[in-house]
């Protein structure tokens, strides 16, 4: 591939369209062409880049002749509809949505922990949800020491998962609160200011939500571990920024905690908080904005058999998406 690649951005005046281009500039992507496409109500906005405003054009299926790269964040229906056009034009598209994940010909990466599947791709690299990302980067290393059987979990996700206008709702619902005023609602079924919500996605038959569903899903596509389980329980909590997940984790092999530290220590991509004696652990408050996750409160389960609890928290718009994804874009250059 080119090392200066012609990039679009899909999805580029969204949330994590943003992120993704602050992070090629951040990380020094060897960019030689941008192309930032979104929809036509979006077109003639510019934004910021290496100290230039760049056009905003509106997406179409002749938008990608001559790009070699297009990183997809726009939603799951306009990546089922340009992402195969995009592929055909000569494109390798990594897409953050879901529609590509669980499909056997789409490579599903974590860079740190299957790089190597980037170069099975038939021009479309999936990018995984961002519970299971951050959740994957403490959890994997593990795997690779002590054989992880089975999780049970909770997240504690920040309302930024849901995009610009929940961030918007829960700043307008705490100032209504302050104010004694009626809360108003638009994005969420209830209240999120000051409640949480045990809710993330729809519901399946079998009371599961989808999002729930992925950790185990996308977890054994990722780790190449198909007998992998995962009981999840996601909760929308009101935090603007960052997710968090509880894990109690039940291994193969012996595990301890001095083992389990000495392993995440060395894990890239991931920061060892785990200082409970001076109240150090992860929170959303410090790694929001952070690459790194960070995993803390480690200790033996007390109701599984050999098996650890542990916190890991990390941004959602990074790791969980943006960074991930430009990652991925660097492998590919790579080769």
């Amino acid at each position: 591939m080119n090392k200066t690649p012609h990039v679009a951005i899909v999805g580029a005046t969204g949330a994590v369209g943003v992120e993704m281009l602050q992070v090629l500039e951040r990380r020094r992507f060897p960019v030689g062409r941008l192309t930032l496409l979104a929809s036509a109500r979006s077109a003639g906005k510019t934004l910021p880049f290496q100290g230039q405003e760049v056009p905003v054009r509106e997406l179409t299926r002749e938008s990608f002749q001559g790009i070699d790269i297009a990183l997809f964040s726009a939603g799951g229906s306009i990546s089922r509809e340009f992402a195969p056009v995009a592929a055909a034009a000569g494109c390798v598209v990594v897409d953050n949505s879901s529609a590509f994940r669980q499909d056997d010909s789409v490579p599903l990466v974590v860079p740190e922990i299957n790089a190597a599947d980037v170069h099975t791709h038939r021009g479309i690299i999936a990018n995984p949800n961002c519970t299971t990302a951050i959740t994957l980067m403490a959890l994997h290393p593990l795997h690779q020491a002590f054989g992880v059987r089975r999780i049970v979990a909770s997240s504690y996700q920040a309302v930024s998962g849901t995009g610009a206008k929940a961030i918007e709702e829960l700043e307008r619902q705490v100032g209504q609160l302050v104010a004694g005023q009626p809360v108003t609602r638009e994005v969420y079924p209830y209240q999120i200011a000051f409640n949480v919500l045990p809710q993330v996605d729809s519901f399946l038959p079998d009371g599961y939500t989808k999002e729930e569903m992925k950790m185990q899903n996308e977890g054994r596509k990722i780790m190449h571990h198909p007998g992998f389980r995962a009981s999840v329980t996601c909760v929308r909590v009101p935090v603007y920024r960052s997710h968090s997940v509880a894990v109690s984790a039940e291994f193969d092999k012996p595990v301890s905690v001095e083992a389990a530290r000495a392993v995440l220590a060395k894990a890239p991509g991931l920061d060892l908080v785990d200082d409970p004696a001076h109240q150090r652990y992860p929170m959303p408050l410090f790694t929001s904005g952070k690459d790194h996750c960070e995993v803390g409160r480690l200790r033996i389960d007390c109701a599984l058999d050999n098996a650890l609890s542990f916190w890991v928290s990390g941004d959602q718009l990074l790791k969980g998406a943006a960074l991930n994804a430009v990652q991925i874009a660097e492998v590919l250059l790579q080769g």
